[in-house]
């Protein structure tokens, strides 16, 4: 079964050898999404609270291309410079994620790209349909 490219311009293209998504055996794997806003490719501005939003909606771009939707993801892997910061990215990511729980791991990190705070990634379950 090949392996199929995900790619919007919706969220922020890749900056390296890599994709925003990958889909292979009917699951989705994102590479991490930091808080770059996709028109400008710049990192937005804020705390830890708008970076994650940013994260999402990148995010959120990403599963809606692939034809997936935040109730199909079974896991996420989030990356935080300051453990401390857990509590109100949490929040903005139990407001997203509503009802879905998929399994979590959360690291505490001593870098991220473009000095950010959060960094999220994702494997999802792709609709038959898509």
């Amino acid at each position: 079964m090949p392996i199929k490219t995900i790619q919007t311009d919706k969220a922020p293209a890749a900056i390296g050898p890599y994709s925003q998504a990958t889909v292979a055996h009917g699951f989705l794997f994102t590479a991490g999404q930091i808080a770059l806003d996709p028109a400008s490719t710049q990192v937005i501005e804020g705390d830890v609270v708008a970076q994650t939003e940013q994260v999402f909606r990148n995010l959120g771009a990403v599963l809606a291309s692939a034809g997936a939707s935040w109730t199909d993801v079974v896991k996420t892997t989030v990356f935080l410079v300051d453990m401390r910061d857990f509590p109100r990215m949490n929040e903005v990511y139990a407001r997203v994620m509503g009802d879905a729980r998929p399994a979590r791991s959360t690291v505490q990190v001593s870098g991220l790209p473009r000095g950010v705070l959060v960094e999220i990634d994702l494997v999802a379950v792709v609709p038959a349909a898509s």
